[in-house]
């Protein structure tokens, strides 16, 4: 399975943060973008439950994550 994660951090701390989420091993693609996000990440992970994992106890989990969004890829 595969999602794409968009991710909100605190100000500032955006360029610091993609360093550390490139870190993780689920992340396949990651980026800083401009808008209502700040980095944007694709991961691949084996179920839901892994998924649940990687977002809630992994990237949320980061000191300075203040929200994140996913969006399951379907094809």
């Amino acid at each position: 399975m595969q999602a794409i994660v968009y991710i909100r951090t605190e100000p500032g701390r955006g360029l610091k943060l993609l360093d550390e989420i490139k870190k993780l091993p689920e992340v396949r693609f990651a980026a800083a973008t401009t808008g209502r996000f700040d980095i944007v990440i694709r991961v691949e992970i084996p179920d839901l439950a892994a998924l649940g994992e990687s977002v809630v106890s992994r990237i949320q989990g980061i000191s300075g994550v203040r929200y994140t969004e996913t969006s399951m890829i379907v094809a």
